[in-house]
């Protein structure tokens, strides 16, 4: 099992981060394309025959979505606590990170990237 990637978008559809991990091809298609602007009726997760996507999206309209390959269950929590504990404390208690712009904090970034690479599903190997 491993993480692929992970988009954070504002209310807006503005994708104000993301980061890949273990992914081996490209999709062909732009970070940019990948923009939910139409999700109003909501969706925890949804899969392809190559891998699931899951989504949080906050009550300010911070949309979280991860993709993981198809053995990764449901990761609600683990995308709730990239927001409250990650989100919240490295770029919304930060005066220097604008909400709505993309996020520039290496502090954000490495803290980010030392939690998924601490998730049980995340493989070393997978890459």
């Amino acid at each position: 099992m491993t993480v692929h990637n992970l988009y954070l978008f504002d209310r807006n559809g503005i994708c104000l981060h993301y980061s890949e991990w273990h992914r081996k091809k490209q999709a062909g298609i732009s970070k940019d394309e990948m923009s939910p602007l139409d999700m109003k009726d909501g969706f925890l997760a949804f899969q392809t025959s190559k891998y699931k996507l899951h989504y949080y999206e906050t009550p300010s309209g911070l949309k979280v979505v991860m993709n993981t390959d198809l053995g990764v269950g449901n990761i609600r929590d683990v995308l709730h606590q990239i927001y409250s504990n990650i989100y919240v404390e490295f770029v919304v208690k930060n005066p220097l990170c604008s909400l709505s712009e993309p996020i520039q904090s290496e502090l954000f970034r490495a803290k980010l990237d030392g939690f998924i690479r601490g998730l049980p599903f995340f493989s070393a190997r997978a890459g």
